[in-house]
C-alpha cells in the first residue's frame, strides 16, 4: 500500500499568532489547573473569528449572504491543486493563474509562507495578494474554493474590497492563513473543517487543514 502524505497546513491559534492589522488578539488562558491543585485541566480561548487558518464566508463582505454555519462541506472537503507562485511576485495577476479547466480548489503557495517561520515579527503589510482582475477570472472559471498563504487574500490598504467581494459575490470559499512552508506544488485532497458556531455575523472560522497527497 502506498504511504498517503498528510500535511497538517494550520497555522496554531496561540497568543503570539500574528493577527490582521484592527482585529481582536488571541489569548489562551489556564482557568483551571491539576498543578494548582484543580480536579482537571480547563483551559479558555478567545480570538476573533479571523485567526490563522481561517476562511471566509460570503456575509464577511456581503451583507444578508450566506454565513459560516451555511458554507457546504462539499466545497470544504475535495481534489485541491496547489500552485507555487514565484517569490518576486507580490500581486498575484490573472497571467499568474494555473489552466483552470477542472480545478474545483486552488492553493497559492507564495513568498508568505516564509512569514510563518518568525510569527514574533508580528503582522506583515507586505503579504502577496490576490488582484481583483486575478479574482474575476477566478470567479468566473466556476471555482469553489480559494486560499492564499497569509491572512488576507487582499491587498493590505485596499478601501473598495475588491478582491473578497468578487469571489464571494459567487459564493467561492476563501482559505486564508493556510502554512504551505512544507507543501510541494501539486494535487492533493483538502479537507478543511472550519469551526461551527451561531450567533455575531457568522463572517468566518478558524479551521483545522489538511491537504492529504493522492
Amino acid at each position: 500500500m502506498l504511504h498517503m502524505k498528510i500535511y497538517d497546513v494550520t497555522v496554531p491559534i496561540s497568543e503570539g499568532v500574528p493577527i490582521y492589522e484592527g482585529d481582536p488578539p488571541a489569548s489562551v488562558k489556564t482557568e483551571a489547573a491539576m498543578a494548582r491543585g484543580d480536579a482537571a485541566n480547563v483551559s479558555s480561548l478567545c480570538f476573533g473569528a479571523h485567526t490563522g487558518t481561517h476562511v471566509d464566508a460570503p456575509n464577511h463582505f456581503i451583507e444578508g449572504t450566506r454565513r459560516v454555519e451555511d458554507l457546504e462541506i462539499e466545497k470544504l472537503i475535495g481534489p485541491c491543486r496547489v500552485v507555487e507562485v514565484a517569490g518576486d511576485v507580490k500581486a498575484i495577476e490573472r497571467a499568474h493563474l494555473p489552466e483552470l479547466t477542472g480545478v474545483k480548489r486552488l492553493l497559492f503557495k507564495t513568498r508568505n509562507s516564509a512569514f510563518w517561520n518568525t510569527p514574533e515579527d508580528g503582522f506583515r503589510t507586505d503579504f502577496t495578494h490576490i488582484t481583483p482582475d486575478a479574482a474575476q477570472e477566478l470567479a468566473d472559471s466556476g471555482i469553489e474554493l480559494v486560499g492564499i498563504d497569509y491572512l488576507s487574500v487582499e491587498k493590505f490598504g485596499s478601501t473598495d474590497f475588491a478582491t473578497h467581494k468578487i469571489l464571494l459575490e459567487k459564493e467561492v470559499v476563501l482559505l486564508e492563513g493556510v502554512d504551505l512552508r512544507e507543501v510541494p506544488p501539486g494535487d492533493y485532497e483538502l479537507i478543511c473543517l472550519p469551526l461551527k458556531y451561531l450567533g455575531s455575523t457568522g463572517d468566518g472560522a478558524p479551521a483545522r487543514t489538511i491537504l492529504r497527497s493522492i
